[in-house]
């Protein structure tokens, strides 16, 4: 497995490459440049026209680029226009809120689906696999900025259970366990809120591989010797409906890393979507490029995820 998980980082390589240069020319055609929004009527032209220069953005888009990606080789992936600081170290500090919040929004997701799955699965047909699937259609239809703001004025601004932004409260010192709990208690409402629009997926094929196991040979011996249901249960048609999840759960994982834009947006969540956005309405190109190039790359690792999870819950299945 060793040899086939270090061929896939190589093919990597091309694949990045390709996407790199996509998305340097799809950044050139952007209209405007980070400068443009430093033009007022008292700004003078000439000074602005200097500030293109210094920068190499009047160079031929082939010279950017392969300064770009020779920087971007070496981790270095320039200067925010906007923040005025380095972009890799930008992007590291916003990427561990985001980390932290997608951990938090993973295990409540996974809480969340996987008992009522097995619930609707199990007793299908019931009223409770009515109520369950009714859940999910809800959870499925509604958009994510209308559920944000609906959980936003309820449980922050009408309840006052959580805090409506930020990620930390500042009167707390770093590495402090008032820190470390008003940290959690900041991820919280966002990360329910994921979790509540992604169970949809998990449950509906969570039901169908247990509803689908409930009819295969080896559940039926296994109930012919007599062996509990409970036992038939947790031991054979779980197991086995795993696959599925284990499918999704490479690309669920990197998925959340990338940072959820309306989720960070509307709770004024300080992660990596909330930065895409801003530097998006800023031109911040630098920014920019190194954040879908990131995205790119996990897009790629969950994949590769994915299959090794899948091979870890069935050592039948061989990744290639």
């Amino acid at each position: 497995m060793w040899k086939t998980i270090v061929r896939r980082f190589l093919i990597m390589i091309p694949q990045l490459f390709v996407l790199s240069l996509i998305i340097f020319m799809m950044a050139k055609f952007m209209p405007g440049d980070p400068f443009t929004g430093m033009i007022t009527p008292e700004t003078d032209p000439t000074r602005i026209e200097e500030l293109r220069e210094k920068h190499g953005l009047n160079d031929p888009w082939y010279e950017q680029y392969i300064r770009w990606i020779g920087n971007a080789a070496q981790g270095d992936f320039g200067m925010s226009y906007t923040f005025k600081r380095d972009v890799g170290a930008l992007i590291g500090e916003r990427a561990v809120n985001t980390f932290w919040l997608s951990l938090v929004s993973v295990i409540i997701l996974y809480a969340i689906a996987i008992p009522l799955g097995v619930l609707a699965g199990r007793y299908h047909n019931s009223w409770l696999d009515r109520l369950i699937i009714l859940y999910s259609f809800v959870s499925y239809a509604i958009p994510t900025f209308i559920l944000a703001l609906l959980f936003l004025f309820f449980f922050g601004y009408t309840l006052g259970w959580f805090p409506t932004s930020g990620s930390v409260d500042i009167k707390y010192d770093p590495g402090t366990f008032g820190y470390v709990m008003s940290k959690i208690y900041h991820m919280l409402l966002p990360a329910i809120t994921y979790a509540v629009l992604a169970t949809t997926t998990v449950i509906q094929y969570l039901r169908s591989e247990i509803i689908d196991a409930k009819t295969q040979d080896y559940v039926r011996t296994a109930r012919s010797k007599g062996i509990p249901m409970k036992k038939v249960y947790s031991r054979h048609i779980f197991r086995n409906s795993l696959l599925p999840i284990a499918a999704f759960l490479g690309f669920t994982i990197t998925g959340l890393l990338g940072g959820s834009i309306f989720i960070e947006t509307i709770f004024g969540y300080p992660g990596m979507g909330q930065l895409f956005i801003s530097s998006i309405t800023s031109r911040d190109y630098s920014v920019i490029t190194a954040l879908v190039m990131l995205y790119g790359f996990l897009a790629l690792l969950g994949s590769l995820l994915s299959d090794i999870i899948m091979s870890i819950v069935d050592p039948r299945i061989r990744i290639e």
